[in-house]
């Protein structure tokens, strides 16, 4: 394999072809619990597109696996290497090229952090609205592999709805240009939104035109108090059937709530199974979360708290933000879920993992994008304890299932990676799992863009 490194170092600027036996391990994985990871060849850190280009005419000459990866704080282990791949690191690639407050895009490298073009874009009068958990590491290319949600969704929807035209190096090295930077385009068939959660099997993306929105003005937020976390769905059902629009609706079941009350002591009450959070970003969000506290009382919360001004709304906001953080501090290790079901089944969802809990003798706690329905449960668990880990990883498979029953998918913005390949089989059935596999061969016949994962 010292030919394949000295065939990349032969076109490659110094520095770039890096294979320090720690430096690659640091690159080995993302966040995903119970994902193999493999040793690397080499981790490669192109800064242009001529690199990438290289890279792949290499991989394909050697015929070795190319494992693209971004930020790695994905959660399903798709970023993982696998044995003898080059690990095709895009951060460095991380130019923001242009911003058009005309047609309302911004052009970028796959490197850009996601919250450095949010900020970017603002400085400018506009808004780009997918902010994952993650922001503030995670990369815009990273968003685009995995088709990334994140807190805003509920009004302003995915990624795949803000990405126009994609730049796209192919596992031979040739550059693919999809997609358009114009408001419409209707030519061919939609090769960018196959792009959009390909998890890196089809190509590697180098560049994005994507969609920005007028900035909106600064929202306000509420928390609502229930007693059961059926409460709260139903609350959540009445306020999407009477055609609100809240920029952001949030739930934490209750074993989140006292989480967070251990690690911050928020003074939230012990007895609140279920907590709430909405906001709007409308000309007059005092009036739509007056309307919607209403729906609230209505539905048993037991107290409703509107935020006055933008400054206590990021204070009720506070404990969502801290509900990951917390759980993690549970035990020594946590698994994160994203089913996604129906609105209207969001309730036996919270229900049917409280009871997969107390089967499996863990604590797994539940917050949620619940505009959309997207659960994320997090089993929390000792990862030094073998039948613990073994229940942990059952308890997953259970929740998988459970999602599937009530109408949903398995995963809402995490993508499938190496963790739910076979639970992506389970809800794709046969024929499309064929035709899906058939689409990889075409753009990829030789199986080497991060081979082993999604299928």
């Amino acid at each position: 394999m010292g030919d394949v490194v000295e065939m990349l170092g032969a076109g490659l600027a110094p520095g770039v072809v890096v294979t320090d036996p720690e430096v690659m391990a640091a690159y080995a994985r993302d966040m995903a619990s119970f994902s193999a990871v493999g040793d690397p060849l080499a981790v490669v850190m192109p800064r242009t597109v001529e690199d990438v280009q290289h890279v792949m005419r290499t991989a394909t000459a050697a015929r070795v696996p190319v494992v693209p990866q971004g930020a790695r704080t994905g959660l399903s282990g798709g970023a993982n290497a696998v044995d003898g791949c080059i690990v095709l690191s895009l951060a460095k690639m991380d130019r923001i090229l242009e911003i058009d407050p005309v047609d309302r895009i911004a052009v970028v490298e796959p490197g850009v952090v996601n919250a450095v073009l949010s900020r970017a874009v603002a400085e400018r009068g506009l808004y780009y609205p997918p902010d994952p958990s993650s922001w503030e590491q995670c990369t815009i290319g990273g968003n685009i592999g995995t088709g990334a949600g994140g807190l805003c969704c509920v009004k302003y929807g995915v990624t795949a709805e803000y990405v126009l035209g994609l730049d796209v190096v192919l596992a031979d090295g040739r550059l693919l240009s999809t997609g358009r930077r114009t408001a419409k385009g209707v030519a061919g068939y939609d090769l960018t939104r196959l792009f959009v959660g390909s998890e890196g099997t089809l190509g590697v993306v180098v560049k994005a035109v994507v969609a920005l929105r007028p900035a909106p003005p600064q929202q306000l937020a509420l928390v609502a108090e229930f007693p059961s976390a059926s409460a709260a769905c139903a609350a959540i059902c009445t306020i999407m059937e009477r055609g609100h629009v809240p920029s952001l609706l949030e739930l934490m079941d209750g074993t989140t709530i006292r989480a967070v009350n251990a690690m911050a002591q928020m003074g939230l009450p012990e007895s609140t199974e279920a907590l709430l959070l909405a906001a709007f970003d409308t000309p007059d969000p005092a009036a739509d979360l007056a309307a919607l506290g209403e729906l609230c009382t209505a539905a048993g919360a037991t107290e409703v708290v509107p935020a006055q001004d933008a400054a206590e709304s990021e204070m009720l906001l506070q404990a969502r933000r801290l509900s990951l953080t917390a759980l993690e501090r549970v035990s020594t290790a946590t698994m994160i879920d994203d089913v996604c079901v129906p609105r209207g089944r969001l309730g036996e969802m919270l229900d049917g993992v409280a009871a997969i809990a107390a089967e499996y003798d863990l604590t797994i706690g539940v917050c949620a994008h619940a505009g959309d329905g997207n659960t994320h449960p997090v089993v929390c668990f000792d990862a030094h304890d073998p039948d613990e880990s073994r229940r942990a990883r059952e308890s997953f498979d259970a929740i998988m299932a459970l999602g599937l029953e009530l109408g949903g998918t398995i995963t809402g913005e995490h993508g499938v990676g190496l963790l739910k390949k076979d639970w992506l089989a389970r809800e794709l059935g046969p024929t499309a799992l064929e035709l899906q596999r058939g689409v990889k061969a075409v753009f990829d016949p030789l199986g080497l863009l991060n081979p082993g994962k999604v299928f």
